[in-house]
């Protein structure tokens, strides 16, 4: 009989996500806004599914890095304020305003066909990112020349290098020149929003919070300091997972896979595996990375194809059809984005993100106002 499996699925619980919002919200000051990070498809969760489900749980607003992905939001129905984290060409910034999106400005520039355009602006100030924004006297230059051009002002804006990293002070550097810079322009711009919080920064500093925050990693359950979430009550959202398309035995001396990279010396159980790294499972992992069958920990053998892998599988463990987890619990093991990261010097987010298009994502934890 054939596995009654999806080949590659991501199952989404979107009841983690508004646990995690729940959390998160928790611990803003009164009058606080939350924005849901749903860029690069909500982090490979699903933009759609995630906005809603973050949106029912108390956040108000919602952050993208393009135009394409706040006109995703706006055809699905959403109203909610979206916020473009990123540049825009001149063509983008009309697709911006009119999916009523509000954006950022760093260059007189820019605002000047903002204002031409009608957008509502957020100043971003380059406290220490060395990427965009600009220094604390061009900011309150742009902010007047917004309010005095009729422009709508809405926020000031920056964003932190090291708020994952708990040791070092650049962190305070920057958080204290933007508090300083917020103050004196909250003072001349009654109604200006400052925010600068990131996930990192909404859970380790109450005086980052400030009007909004950003809240992109921890939303999905996921660390913003690339260790176990459970120590900061978030819940992963994501499981990932296949099944054995097929079981054999290989003799001595056999192989498997590209390149022959895994020869075996005894005779060795494997199952294939009909997932690769065409679906996010990185071609590094080949011969390092782990899955859970049953329960059990099974070595990735072999290297990994663009649409197969093959696993070592323990004498009493493994029969086609059986599921294979990439990301989240079997049994009493479980394997955490967190750990691949680790395995790959890399960060949580790279794994999540990289899920690929052609990964069936499957919600559940009920929809928005189910």
């Amino acid at each position: 009989m054939l596995a009654s499996r999806e080949r590659a699925l991501a199952t989404v619980d979107l009841g983690a996500v508004r646990h995690n919002v729940n959390r998160l919200a928790s611990l803003l000051p009164r009058g606080a806004a939350f924005c849901a990070v749903v860029k690069a498809n909500g982090y490979g969760h699903g933009a759609v599914p995630v906005a809603e489900a973050a949106l029912s749980a108390g956040a108000s607003v919602l952050g993208v890095a393009t135009v394409t992905e706040a006109e995703e939001l706006r055809a699905a129905g959403f109203t909610a304020p979206t916020l473009i984290f990123g540049p825009l060409t001149g063509v983008e910034l009309a697709r911006a305003v009119k999916a009523q999106a509000d954006v950022v400005v760093w260059s007189r520039r820019f605002v000047v066909e903002a204002l031409r355009g009608g957008a509502r602006m957020h100043v971003k100030f380059n406290s220490g990112m060395g990427r965009l924004g600009v220094h604390e006297e061009a900011c309150e230059a742009l902010a007047d020349e917004i309010t005095s051009g009729g422009g709508a002002l809405v926020g000031l804006m920056t964003h932190f290098a090291t708020a994952d990293e708990l040791e070092g002070s650049f962190f305070v550097y920057q958080l204290d020149r933007f508090l300083t810079l917020a103050g004196r322009m909250k003072a001349a711009y009654p109604g200006l929003i400052a925010h600068a919080a990131n996930s990192a920064a909404t859970l380790r500093d109450p005086r980052a919070r400030g009007d909004m925050v950003r809240c992109g990693i921890a939303v999905y359950g996921l660390s913003p300091w690339n260790e176990d979430p459970s120590a900061d009550d978030l819940r992963p959202a994501m499981r990932l997972s296949s099944y054995l398309a097929g079981v054999r035995e290989i003799a001595p001396g056999d192989s498997v896979g590209y390149g022959r990279t895994f020869i075996a010396d005894t005779l060795v159980r494997v199952g294939i595996v009909p997932i690769g790294y065409a679906d996010g499972i990185a071609r590094a992992l080949s011969n390092r990375g782990h899955v859970l069958v049953a329960g059990r920990r099974c070595r990735i053998r072999g290297t990994i194809s663009m649409d197969q892998l093959t696993i070592e599988l323990p004498g009493d463990v493994g029969r086609p059809g059986d599921a294979v987890t990439f990301i989240g619990e079997s049994g009493k093991e479980r394997i955490l984005a967190e750990d691949v990261a680790h395995l790959l010097g890399t960060i949580n987010y790279e794994i999540a993100c990289d899920v690929g298009s052609r990964v069936v994502r499957r919600y559940v934890g009920g929809r928005a106002g189910s």
